[in-house]
Order: structure tokens, then sequence, then C-alpha cells
């Protein structure tokens, strides 16, 4: 019944086909905080001992590190400008500018080597123990902080019981000792500002406490030192130059003066500067006259022109203004008028020679020879002011001429002695300029005005602030933690191999079969004999997903691969079939792999005639077929193995096989193929079968070679792919799978338990 035949391999059922394409279950869990946190509980041992490392190191360090004391002295700084007793300086831009450069200087200041030297020459730290270098220094720790605190206080002791040493004298330059001194001395400062104060802090730390405080004091007391000796160096310097300027100056003054008087006795000058004033005054008084009598002069020309061509004995001169509006020639016509007005009256009564009439006419005659006589005095006395008004103006402008002599001839004596004016005036400006500032000077060398003073003296403290177990304890804990979970999630975020359910449907987005457990050891756990609970579990939950969901009366044929060696494919073809079989139905179970065959060494077969034998004709299907102790499971083995296993796999008898297979007396045949990767035999025996269990290694298949190898099956038109995740170790994740998937059999059934 097993013979083949000359037919084409029928499509598989749609049910069959698509039995094993589930929707991907678990995808949409929502991320809990416990999940990232079982990253940690993965890989606890290589956490614990990184936490367990970390916090020893840091607290070795700690116990092994010298204490050090911490002390400060404080001191006020004041700006310059607050002990300014005279405006010298006001006039300087840097006078005014902001403080903030000033104080980041001084904090430097507090630094330097220069103020450094004056200390270490002070304190004669070539004579202390931890300074000179000279001293052995034990190996033991704490005999070393012993001698070096014992030390430190006779030292101190002994430079307090002499202050007459404390004193530093002029030293020379620095050699290569006193440099290494300073050096090490600036180790222990620091300087910190107090914000929105003029207060600083010079903080000093070393492993005795006593020399600490002596150390922090004596940079203050230095500094203030060293600021007040600078501000008076510079104003003994500066007066210095001051009173050689003076002298110059002086000497300046009455060189000018000299010339000044010389240049007035040579030069007839002794009142230059009152006589120049009158000169330019009558010069401009003249200049306004002679402007004066031109305007005037120019009137009165004016009017005699108007007159001059006038005939005083015709009323036609009554017509210019001058004449027609004299007070005389009014008059003289008004009674001219009169009598004529007389006469007319009384002619008409009377004749010519009535003596009163003859009268009247001789007045009328007198009358008009008095108009003309004031008609030519208008004219005559136009004539004489014209005349009288350019005398004048020729006058004053022969004044005007004499003038301007006199005052260019002043002008040019004026000349040099304006320049010895100047001269005296600017040096006596100089001089007075320099005295002033010789008394401010002479007022801040004397008054030894500090703007940096002394608050508050350090005192030794008890509790050194190094090191400190209480916060170096939780900062080596917090220290161990932190690489502890960072080691943690650096590993799981670097492992990208497949671990659990959510790889396979998030990731490979394909539906999950089962989980199959690890199993510890070197024997290959098969159903048919003792094995854990939870494996033996595992195989049957994975049995009852391949029941329940391929559907269908027929055969139901699937191929089971991996996409590399040593994912346990062989082992879960293998179970499979078992728990297939113990299940009650008829299952054939046919190693494909034939480079490299292995399923009749876990069925404990042995590997005569097989697959091979069958495809190369060389034997029969009754002939393959193998019982096991099993009485439902029957197994066909590779056989020996071919040189073309891949042709033999694609050939027209293994699809005639397959065929037969569909229609045979078996319930499920169940194929195990090599790798996807390796070969190509997986690929073709997928195109054949009704569905493929993909095998999946837990932590150990890579999810680019299960994406390259899904890839490959899907490229080689595979009917159905499901996912079996084997080898998962539940302990390894145990809070995942316990709280997603229940796993936890071995709390349920106890650790004992076998199949």
């Amino acid at each position: 019944m097993f013979d083949t035949q000359e037919v084409r391999a029928p499509a598989m059922p749609a049910d069959t086909a698509t039995a094993l394409l589930m929707p991907p279950s678990g995808s949409g869990q929502p991320v809990h905080l416990l999940d990232r946190l079982n990253a940690v509980f993965k890989h606890r041992r290589v956490a614990g001992t990184t936490f367990l490392l970390v916090v020893t190191a840091m607290m070795v360090q700690t116990y092994s590190t010298i204490p050090l004391y911490q002390t400060s002295s404080r001191i006020e700084i004041q700006e310059e400008r607050s002990t300014s007793l005279t405006s010298l300086g006001v006039n300087d831009p840097t006078w005014w500018q902001e403080s903030e450069p000033y104080y980041r200087t001084q904090y430097q200041v507090l630094k330097s080597r220069e103020l450094a030297r004056r200390v270490v020459r002070r304190l004669h730290l070539e004579n202390h123990q931890d300074f000179n270098g000279l001293a052995p220094q034990p190996r033991d720790p704490l005999t070393l902080i012993r001698q070096a605190r014992a030390s430190a206080s006779a030292w101190v002791r002994g430079l307090v019981a002499k202050p007459a040493q404390v004193v530093a004298a002029p030293a020379p330059d620095e050699n290569a000792q006193e440099r290494g001194l300073i050096s090490a001395f600036l180790g222990g400062v620091s300087v910190s500002p107090l914000t929105g104060t003029r207060l600083v802090d010079v903080v000093y730390t070393h492993t005795d406490p006593e020399f600490a405080a002596l150390a922090a004091n004596t940079l203050a007391e230095e500094y203030t030192a060293q600021n007040l000796d600078q501000r008076l160096s510079n104003t003994g310097s500066m007066l210095g130059w001051v009173n050689t300027e003076l002298a110059t100056a002086t000497e300046k003054v009455k060189e000018s003066e000299n010339a000044l008087a010389q240049y007035r006795e040579s030069n007839n000058a002794q009142s230059l500067d009152s006589s120049q004033n009158m000169v330019v005054a009558r010069l401009t008084s003249l200049n306004e006259t002679v402007t004066r009598a031109r305007t005037e002069r120019q009137g009165k020309e004016t009017a005699y022109n108007q007159v001059k061509g006038a005939d005083p004995a015709t009323d036609a001169a009554d017509n210019f203004p001058l004449i027609g509006n004299n007070t005389a020639v009014v008059l003289a016509q008004n009674q001219l008028a009169l009598l004529k007005g007389q006469l007319v009256s009384i002619a008409q009564n009377y004749g010519p020679d009535w003596p009163a009439r003859k009268e009247l006419e001789d007045k009328v005659a007198s009358a008009g020879r008095l108009l003309v006589a004031e008609r030519r005095k208008v004219i005559d006395a136009a004539r004489n002011e014209y005349e009288q008004a350019r005398a004048q103006e020729s006058s004053f402008a022969v004044d005007l001429e004499r003038a301007k002599g006199d005052s260019t001839e002043l002008s040019r004596k004026s000349g040099d002695y304006s320049l010895l004016v100047n001269d005296l005036e600017s040096n006596k400006q100089m001089f007075k300029s320099l005295l002033d500032k010789q008394k401010d000077l002479t007022v801040v060398a004397n008054s030894r005005a500090n703007n940096v003073r002394l608050m508050d003296r350090a005192e030794p403290q008890r509790a050194p602030i190094s090191p400190n177990p209480r916060k170096d304890w939780l900062t080596a804990i917090l220290a161990g933690l932190t690489m502890a979970f960072g080691l943690a999630f650096g590993i799981e975020y670097l492992d990208d191999t497949v671990k659990t359910p959510e790889d396979i449907t998030r990731r490979l987005k394909l539906p999950l079969l089962g989980l199959v457990p690890a199993v510890h050891g070197d024997r290959v756990p098969v159903l048919t004999e003792t094995v854990p609970h939870d494996f033996g579990e595992a195989f049957r939950s994975l049995r009852t997903s391949l029941v329940f969901t391929s559907g269908g009366e027929a055969t139901r044929i699937i191929a089971v691969t991996s996409s590399q060696p040593l994912e346990g494919k062989t082992t879960t073809a293998c179970n499979l079939a078992l728990a297939l079989a113990l299940g009650g139905s008829r299952v054939l179970l046919i190693d494909a792999d034939m480079r490299r065959p292995g399923l009749h060494k876990t069925i404990g077969l042995q590997n005569g005639t097989g697959l091979s034998h069958l495809l190369v004709g060389q034997a029969r299907v009754r002939d393959v077929i193998q019982r096991t102790t099993e009485q439902n499971l029957f197994v066909i083995t590779a056989g020996r193995s071919p040189p073309n296993p891949s042709e033999l796999l694609a050939s027209e008898r293994m699809n005639q096989f397959i065929v037969n297979l569909a229609h045979g007396p078996f319930d499920w045949v169940v194929i195990d193929t090599p790798p996807v990767l390796a070969v190509t035999d997986a690929v073709i025996i997928a195109q054949k079968v009704g569905g493929v269990v993909f095998v999946v290694g837990s932590e150990m298949t890579r999810r680019v070679h299960a994406e390259r190898a899904l890839e490959t099956l899907q490229n080689g038109r595979a009917r159905g792919i499901g996912v079996v995740l084997n080898r998962v170790d539940f302990d390894r994740n145990k809070y995942y799978y316990s709280r997603y998937y229940g796993y936890q059999y071995k709390n349920y059934y106890g650790q004992n338990n076998v199949a």
C-alpha cells in the first residue's frame, strides 16, 4: 500500500495548509517595569559580582585613604575706591569700571605662587615632614597617619613657641626645592567666594588639622600684608616720580617767567596786555563811528542831490519834500497866500491908485521875496550839511587807518609775547597739577589704608572631610547598583538572540506553537524515558496545538527544521512524534537529514536501509519502515549518506512518496529536515508538506539568522510555518514566564515528578 504511483503531489487541503498560521499571541502585552528588571534577574550572577566588586573596590579605597582635614579663614575684600582719601585717580576710566574683574583677579592672587612663596618662607616648610620629602615612609597607612600627625603637631607647637622666626626676611630667587614646596603647598589651597558678598573663604586641606588651620590663617595674613605692601609700594613709586616731575616743572616755570620779563624789557611791552585791549577797543569804536558817518553822509548827499537843481523863485521848488515841508517855507507860503487874498478883496472895490491897495501890493511883493529867500536857505542848508558830513567822514576815516596801523604794530609785538604767556600758563598749570598729586599721594602714603582685612581666623577641625565612610558607603552602593544594572541591561541589549515568545510574535511575525524547557545534562531527553515533568508537559501542549489547529481527516504531514545546527530540531521532531503517538495517533517519523543523520541515535534504532535507499530505488517503503517500542510510532531513518541529497529530495520519487503518505494509514507524518541556512534540503521539503515546525533555540539563535531562514522558507513557498521555542530556561526567566505564561510546573507537581 506504500508503493509509489506516477501521480503529481496534490495540493494540501486549505485547512491543513493554514493550520499552523495561528495569530501571534502575546504581541499586545504591555511592557511592565518588572519586565525590564527580568534582565537583571537573568544576569543576576554577573550583576551581583559586579556590584560586589564595585562596592569592595570603593570601600577599600575609602578605608585606605589618609584622612584629610579642611579649615578656612574668612577675609573681606573691599573695592579700592572704599579706601581712597583723596580724589586721586577719579578721572581714570578704570577707576569706575565694574568690580567683577577686580575680584576675579584677587581670587587668582590668593592662589598665586608669589603669595605662596611668602607663606612657605614664613612657615619654613622645608623643615616640615610632610613637605621636605626626606622622612622615611612606613608601609602601614595607620602608622603613616599617626607619625604625620605627631610630626606636624610638634612642628606647629615649635613654630608657635618661637614667634621670632615667623617674620620672613627678603630671600633670593627660589630654587628647585622651594619650587617644589610652593607647588606642594598650593595643592591644598582653594578659594571660595561667598555669593552676593565681599567675603572670601581661604580654604586649606591637609592631613593634620592644626597645620591646615595655621596654613589658612598664614595665607590670609600674608595676603593682607602683601596687598598693603603693594599699595604702599605703588604709592611710594608714584610719589617719587611726582617729586621728580614737580622739580622739573618748577624749573620750567622759572624759565618761562624770565623769558617773558626779558621780552617785555627788550620790546617796550610792559603794558602790552592793557594796551592791546585799548587799541582793540579804539579800533572797534572808530570802525563803528566811520560806519555811522558814512551812512549819515550818504543820506545828506541824497537829500542835497534832490534839491540842488530846484529854482527857489518858482513854486515848483515846493514839490521837493525837503523844501515844501520846511516850517519857514510853509509860514512864508501862508503869509503870501493871506496877503494875496486881501489884495484880491481890495482890488474888487478900489482902483490901482488907491493908497491902501498899493501898500498891500508892496506887502505881497515883500512876502514873495521872503518865500524865495526861505527856499534858498533850505537849499543852502542841505548843501552845507552834506559838505560837513563829507568832511567829518574823511576825518574819521583817517583816524581809523591810523588805528589800524597801531593795531597791526601791536599784533606784531604781541605774537611772541602771547607764546611766552601761554608757555608760562601751561607750565604753571602742570606745576599746580603735580603739586596737588604730591599732596594726595602723601596723604595716602601716611594713611596706610588697606581694603583687605581678616574677618575670621581658621580653627582646627575635629572631623575629616575625607574619607566619609557613611557617605562613601551610600555612594559605593549606588555606584554598584548602577554598574550592575547597567551591565545587565547592556548585556541584554547587545544580546540579539531569540529569548522570549514576544521575540517570535513581535520580531519574527509568526505564530508560537509552544515552549520546550531546557533539560540539563549530556543525555538527550526522550519521552519514552524518564524526563522532567515540565519537559513532557511542553510536548503534550505542543501536540494539543497541532491536533486542535490542523483540522481535516487526511494524513497531516509536517516538516521540522531550524535555522542552524544544534538548536534541537531532531530532538523536537522525535519527541513531537512520540507525543502524537502516545496520544493515540499513528505516526511516521522520517529522517530527511541525509547529510548528518542523527534521528536513529535519538530514537535508539539502526541506520541500515533508509530514505536514501528508497529514493534511489534500492528499497521499497515496507523495507525502510522500522517499528519502535511505541506501537503507534514508525520510523524511516536516513540510510546511507548519498552524494546528492538535495537532488534526491527534489526528485519525482520523493514527490510520489509524499503523495502516497498523504493517503496512507498514518495520521501524522513528521519529517526531520536539515537546517535551512546550512543547505537547501529543508526548503525543498517545505513546499511539499502541509506545514513547517520551525525550531528556535532560546538564547542561542540570533534574530538575524532566524529572520534569514524564515525568509528563505517563505521564498520557497512553504505552506505554513509555526515556531517552537526550544531549550527555554524557565529558572533564568522565572518572572517573565510566571507572569505571562504560568509555567510553574515544579511548584505544582513537585520538583521530583517525572513524565
